[in-house]
């Protein structure tokens, strides 16, 4: 009603990626000319951003004579956490320019993880079957009462090359896109929440587990930093340290976030970013990455901004990293 328009990412700022227009052009059903859009906000490791038409607009009839456009009603929005494989499934768009084709298909699989233009993958993401072809981006997953289930985001192109439909598309679940999208209108971004740790990355984990033989499995996120004033202090996370004489002095292994298994940091920063600033978090950890002392603390969640803000009121020398890593 407040002339939101929900679209992928890429659509606006090209599939590499880029810093997108302020305002671009949006063309809806039974219009003889675009619109003008404000790109509100963007979320680009999600592959969602928003844009807003104004109440309404006025484009000119090949006669010269000026028409006024009211905004469509909004779409009925559903919900993805109670999908099933094999239920039905609509996918609007415009496959190589045809305006407003729709195909139909299934569900064919469920908590597929996409690429996405940051790095990180899409995880969750809606796999069907229904045509899917370039053109189809940024329209919607309908489920089979016309209710918005997901956004279409991408297909399956064996070797890499741009081609047509395959019978494999993906779809951002509508769950994330409404999260996302609350965001963006709210702030005109999304504000991620944070622990105040920083951990090490998968690989150097990996190369820390093996230096140590065999001795200790590191099945789960090692943190190396825990930032001053920060929740993670305040609950009393404790980050590894590196010797002098090059030594490691293992600290808090991260396993589960609210009773969800923690295996990589993927796992964690997905965890996170789905909760919200002032939210409760129980993590397991084991102390000093050792099984024997299994904790369970309360971290209560702050966004990262509040944390820098306080910070650079209060500045702590004593922060230091053991090493370069993910910040969480």
């Amino acid at each position: 009603t407040q002339g939101h328009v929900v679209t992928n990412y890429h659509v606006i700022a090209g599939r590499h990626g880029g810093v997108p227009k302020h305002k671009v052009k949006v063309k809806l059903q039974g219009m003889a000319e675009a619109m003008d859009a404000q790109v509100v906000g963007f979320e680009a490791e999600k592959d969602i951003a928003v844009l807003k038409l104004t109440t309404s607009s006025y484009s000119k009839h090949p006669k010269g004579v000026l028409l006024q456009h009211k905004l469509p009603n909004p779409m009925d929005v559903g919900t993805s956490n109670d999908l099933q494989v094999g239920q039905s499934v609509m996918a609007i768009g415009n496959p190589f320019g045809l305006d407003d084709t729709l195909t139909t298909g299934v569900v064919s699989a469920l908590g597929r993880d996409v690429d996405g233009i940051g790095g990180r993958p899409i995880k969750g993401c809606i796999q069907t079957d229904a045509a899917i072809n370039p053109g189809n981006s940024g329209g919607p997953l309908l489920d089979s009462r016309g209710r918005l289930i997901g956004v279409n985001t991408a297909i399956l192109s064996p070797g890499g090359a741009v081609g047509g439909n395959i019978g494999i598309g993906f779809a951002i679940p509508v769950d994330t896109v409404r999260r996302v999208v609350n965001q963006i209108i709210r702030y005109g971004r999304v504000v991620r929440p944070t622990l105040g740790i920083n951990v090490a990355d998968d690989r150097l984990a990996r190369s820390i587990e093996s230096q140590l033989g065999g001795k200790r499995s590191l099945d789960g996120v090692l943190v190396v930093e825990v930032v001053p004033n920060s929740p993670a202090v305040v609950a009393g996370l404790e980050a590894s340290q590196l010797r002098s004489d090059g030594s490691i002095v293992l600290g808090d292994l991260i396993t589960d976030v609210d009773g969800e298994p923690v295996r990589q940091v993927e796992d964690l920063l997905s965890a996170i970013e789905e909760k919200l600033s002032g939210d409760v978090v129980k993590l397991r950890i084991w102390r000093g990455c050792d099984p024997r002392r299994t904790e369970t603390v309360d971290v209560r969640l702050i966004t990262r901004e509040k944390l820098e803000a306080t910070n650079s009121q209060k500045p702590n020398n004593q922060r230091m990293s053991m090493v370069k890593g993910a910040w969480e």
